[in-house]
């Protein structure tokens, strides 16, 4: 067990990345809890970092500050970063992002428009292998970077500024 446990977080921390043209992104749309919709064409002509993650997962975890941090940071700059949790209780998953104060919007992925969006995404990126997986968007709404694994702010940073 320990030898799959060290193996799962050596998984995690490796940095596997593509920058290339995925294509334009899905035109995705989900009901929220409060009954309001959310849909990619709010994300329009932003740079948009979409983050596929859970609260079960460690290294999700520790990038969440750093995302608060930056959409702090660029958000007036035309940033928006979305999360599509892979949660299966949406009711952990929105007391963790209250507790957390997320300052962006996380979908709880996990039901039956949720799983859409998924594999609306899959198609372009292919499957989610593992989380954290983020997604960088253009503000032309082309999916320009991949990233799978751990990453700093900083990483982030590097790839959002010259798109800003």
């Amino acid at each position: 067990m320990k030898v799959l446990l060290a193996a799962v977080a050596a998984f995690a921390l490796l940095s596997p990345q593509e920058s290339k043209d995925f294509g334009k992104r899905p035109d995705w749309s989900v009901t929220l809890p409060d009954g309001k919709k959310a849909s990619a064409a709010d994300y329009d002509k932003k740079v948009v970092i979409v983050d596929f993650w859970a609260t079960w997962c460690p290294p999700c975890r520790k990038e969440i500050p750093g995302f608060i941090k930056l959409q702090k940071e660029y958000g007036e700059k035309g940033l928006a970063i979305v999360g599509f949790s892979f949660d299966r209780d949406q009711a952990a998953h929105d007391k963790y992002v209250k507790e957390q104060g997320m300052n962006y919007l996380s979908i709880f992925a996990m039901n039956e428009s949720g799983q859409a969006v998924i594999d609306s995404f899959q198609k372009l990126i292919g499957e989610i292998k593992g989380i954290p997986t983020r997604l960088v968007i253009d503000r032309k709404g082309q999916i320009v970077y991949k990233h799978v694994g751990c990453a700093s702010p900083e990483d982030f940073e590097k790839i959002i500024k010259p798109l800003l």
